[in-house]
């Protein structure tokens, strides 16, 4: 039977990020995407021009229309827009018992445009994190999260088993913002794992961390165990990215089209 992935977040026009991106990615691991949409964005390659939420009572509706019809096997959580929208997407994740939850922390999009107020973030950590298995901060939005400066490669783990500890849920972060290569780090129960990447030179990064939580999303639906699940996306992510596609004016898309690795 074939597997089912809902995205919860904001739209791209322009596809490379957000839920087309998402779309893109659960569709090319041959698995069933649905999502419910927080915001609408103006933006394209080179960077967010405007936002539009949507009213909190119709993401309510979309998640009861999904939830209640088709249960999904895996949750991606994006862009999550302000603190009636976080509200209730845990209240439904709750209320259908959701599992398998992969929030990506969106707070400044890549081009700088602010995508949660900072009022908002301590809605987000309260509600949102406890209920996810898995969450995938940037090395940025690690040290709003933690009020630290992470420097180095303890620190990164540290920060990881920070957040582990406070909120419940694994920890990804992600390394890509790092002066140098692009480590990720993943606390879970304990465990610390690095997965080492060198950075690529390339331009075509719009949506990176969109695609990774959104595969990762997709390895948990099949029923990887989140190591085994991150690893994938991971390669995934790289494959997509080392592919080259040159579209837009700014940081283009990623080659989403780019095929999956089978499950280990």
């Amino acid at each position: 039977m074939v597997k089912t992935v809902l995205t919860i977040a904001g739209s791209d026009p322009s596809g490379g990020a957000g839920i087309e991106a998402d779309i893109k990615v659960i569709t090319v691991h041959r698995q069933y995407a649905m999502s419910v949409i927080t915001a609408l964005t103006a933006q394209n390659t080179r960077g967010v021009f405007d936002i539009l939420e949507t009213p909190a009572s119709f993401v309510s509706a979309q998640l009861d229309c999904v939830l209640s019809d088709i249960p999904p096997d895996a949750v991606k959580i994006g862009m999550t827009a302000n603190r009636d929208i976080i509200h209730v997407i845990a209240k439904k994740l709750r209320e259908y018992g959701t599992h398998n939850i992969v929030l990506d922390p969106l707070m400044v999009s890549t081009s700088g445009r602010r995508l949660l107020p900072r009022a908002a973030i301590a809605t987000l950590c309260d509600e949102l994190f406890p209920i996810s298995t898995l969450i995938t901060p940037n090395l940025p939005e690690a040290g709003v999260l933690t009020g630290r400066e992470l420097k180095n490669a303890s620190d990164y783990e540290s920060a990881a088993e920070q957040l582990a500890v406070e909120y419940g849920c694994a920890v990804l972060i992600k390394g890509g913002h790092a002066e140098s290569g692009a480590d990720d780090v993943l606390y879970e129960n304990g465990t610390v794992t690095w997965f080492h990447e060198e950075r690529l030179n390339v331009r075509n990064t719009h949506g990176t961390g969109c695609t990774l939580s959104s595969a990762i999303a997709s390895a948990l639906a099949d029923g990887l165990p989140l190591q085994d699940a991150v690893r994938r996306a991971k390669a995934y992510l790289t494959g997509a990215l080392a592919a080259g596609l040159d579209l837009g004016q700014g940081n283009g898309p990623l080659a989403h089209f780019y095929p999956p690795a089978p499950n280990p």
